[in-house]
């Protein structure tokens, strides 16, 4: 599996990238994804929703199952990736680049120390 080197991980399978601005940039990993089988529809998050580290905050659908996806941190909803609406493929295609599914705006005093690294997201992933 992918496991980029400079990003974060939540135990929920969510990948986070801090952009140069100070948002996140979140979306599922390699492992979920591929775990998933083919995604065939995304609800995404609404922009303006506050969310809370491990609240449900989308769905993503897949020819398997339908598995929610949850907040890697507090925050709001800034942006989401609304090309996913006609293209859910992109996740299964490219999880860390066009596949992304939203951005958001950390709270006040949070951060992304409780995440995993690349590492320790492996070593949850390969047992």
């Amino acid at each position: 599996m992918n496991t980029p080197e400079d990003l974060r991980y939540s135990a929920d399978h969510e990948w986070v990238r801090a952009e140069p601005d100070g948002r996140i940039r979140v979306g599922i990993t390699d492992y979920a994804q591929d775990a998933l089988g083919d995604v065939v529809y995304v609800e995404l998050p609404e922009v303006g929703a506050t969310i809370t580290t491990g609240g449900s905050m989308s769905e993503v659908e897949s020819t398997k199952s339908v598995s929610d996806v949850y907040a890697p941190v507090d925050g709001v909803i800034i942006e989401v990736n609304s090309e996913l609406i006609d293209a859910p493929e992109r996740i299964n295609e490219d999880p860390y680049g066009d596949g992304w599914l939203c951005l958001i705006e950390l709270a006040t005093g949070a951060n992304l120390e409780h995440l995993l690294s690349a590492a320790g997201y492996r070593e949850l992933t390969e047992g």
